[in-house]
């Protein structure tokens, strides 16, 4: 393959990791899908988790879009649009969520910390502007808590959002009460 660049490396890695999980992908499969060497893999990234981390960098970067379109949003309830936009992100996307926020891996962990943070320290600061809430005091945090566990419920239970849009809409209105 003379066209092998680091965004085809990187999608069919996305592809890879959803089908197969993190653990069962690995570099000589990838490039085998590709039709290239493993080393010509190596050329764009040091290994397997540096490609991982890549990918959760675009998972993220979606999850951040979807912060970013409601907070432009006018005339809404951003706070609820917020909170419910992340129960169908998760729940329409479950296996690029479980990579995201369910993956255990010591190897991983570390390479997650960083979009994950920072996409929370995004939440956070949307939640905060649209419904006035102080960082501070970890209501915040509570509130992320409690919409992961509600995805992380759902999650292969349910075909998509829409299978969960009642109960996700109250468990929001719930939510929504407390800010």
């Amino acid at each position: 393959m003379t066209d092998l660049t680091k965004d085809k490396i990187i999608e069919q890695a996305r592809v890879l990791f959803i089908q197969q999980g993190y653990e069962k992908v690995s570099m000589r499969g990838i490039a085998k899908v590709l039709g290239c060497s493993h080393g010509a893999l190596y050329y764009h990234f040091k290994n397997k988790a540096s490609l991982f981390s890549e990918v959760l960098d675009y998972y993220f970067h979606e999850l951040n879009s979807i912060i970013n379109r409601i907070m432009q949003q006018k005339d809404t309830d951003k706070v609820h649009d917020l909170l419910l936009e992340f129960i169908r992100f998760g729940l329409d996307h479950p296996h690029q969520y479980e990579l995201m926020f369910l993956l255990k891996s010591e190897e991983m962990d570390s390479l997650m910390q960083r979009p994950a943070t920072d996409s929370f320290i995004r939440f956070e600061a949307a939640v905060r502007e649209a419904g006035g809430v102080d960082p501070q005091n970890g209501e915040i945090y509570s509130i992320f808590l409690a919409l992961h566990g509600f995805v992380s419920l759902h999650l292969h239970r349910v075909e998509n959002f829409d299978a969960a849009a009642d109960a996700a809409e109250i468990h929001v209105e719930f939510l929504r009460k407390t800010i």
